[in-house]
């Protein structure tokens, strides 16, 4: 092959890959929240104290389960005995009664997507 030929052929990988569409640190920011506001915040808010039918979930990464004051929650959830990490929220999220049985987040039956859940749980982790 000529030497322009492979030239030509580098120049076109790269603006292939220069092409690519990025995203931003904001634009995943957003994706997180929105699906967050999709599967989550019907029960839940972000906002510390803002306590709806679900705990306010402000600062639940490093937090012990059932533990925040002011929330009435389940006996299942009180006695859970663990604290809230990313596996563990990506667990739940996915499958509420396999992580927690008995607890009270009816008629939620959890979120398949593996995709969406990493964002939720990036979104929540921000809220530290």
């Amino acid at each position: 092959m000529p030497l322009r030929s492979v030239r030509i052929a580098m120049a076109l990988m790269l603006a292939s890959v220069c092409a690519l569409p990025q995203v931003s640190p904001a634009a995943e920011d957003t994706s997180g929240q929105q699906a967050f506001n999709n599967a989550c915040r019907t029960c839940h808010m972000v906002r510390e104290g803002d306590n709806r039918l679900g705990p306010n979930l402000h600062k639940v990464v490093g937090r012990k389960a059932g533990s925040m004051p002011d929330y009435g929650f389940s006996s299942a959830m009180k006695e859970a005995g663990f604290v809230w990490d990313e596996e563990r929220l990506d667990r739940f999220i996915a499958n509420p009664d396999e992580v927690v049985p008995g607890n009270s987040m009816k008629p939620y039956g959890g979120l398949s997507s593996s995709e969406e859940r990493k964002k939720i749980i990036g979104f929540l982790a921000q809220s530290r």
